[in-house]
């Protein structure tokens, strides 16, 4: 927790709660449904929380905002997202049902409120429009967007650009040739000094 509060300054004591809640919460259910490797549930803060939290430090989310979190796992990026924008509405989709009931549950345990879940395919997610389209390194570039654009509104009057805003890491000039996108590459490093973040990226695709 102290890792999130040397980046941010700004939680609420409600936000500060419900992160701190993560640790216990995921360590519980990870015993149950392995939705974090072994070697990385002690590094829950650093691997998933801030590396999810890259995306709020580079994004100022308007409330009101609706967002897909793309192949969520245990629900990342989308539960720490969901507490640092409270006013702003997740919808977490994945293909492997048991990952949803941790995420449900985790939900359920810190007290999140802004978050819905889906049991599906991305593909067949019908019929709704969303702001952003969050994820964290399911697929190549080239699928994400090809998923990501039929469920993203069209640009209007607001302030921001709808997009897909992913996670990523490793030398991915092939992964964006083959995609034929020109997205917005955010190196990590440059926002968090620990040594986990270098060779990891965010990319920022917009219509």
């Amino acid at each position: 927790m102290e890792l999130l509060l040397k980046y941010f300054s700004e939680f609420s004591p409600e936000q500060i709660r419900q992160f701190q809640l993560l640790d216990g919460l995921y360590k519980e259910w990870n015993e149950k449904i392995n939705v974090i490797s072994r070697k990385d549930i002690d590094s829950l803060y650093e691997k998933h929380v801030l590396h999810s939290l890259s995306i709020a430090a580079t994004f100022d989310i308007p409330d009101g905002c609706e967002v897909i979190d793309l192949g969520t796992g245990g629900g990342f990026p989308g539960i720490p997202l969901a507490i640092f924008f409270p006013n702003v509405k997740f919808h977490l989709v994945d293909s492997i049902g048991k990952k949803l009931k941790v995420v449900e549950a985790v939900a359920e345990g810190a007290g999140i409120k802004n978050i819905t879940t889906q049991h599906s395919r991305i593909e067949d997610v019908k019929n709704r429009k969303f702001d952003f389209v969050v994820s964290r390194a399911v697929a190549p570039l080239k699928d994400l967007w090809r998923w990501s654009k039929p469920l993203l509104k069209i640009k209007t009057a607001a302030e921001f650009t709808p997009g897909l805003i992913c996670l990523k890491g490793g030398d991915l000039a092939v992964e964006v040739q083959e995609s034929m996108t020109r997205p917005r590459v955010i190196e990590l490093s440059e926002i968090f000094a620990e040594s986990f973040f270098k060779e990891k990226f965010l990319l920022y695709v917009t219509r």
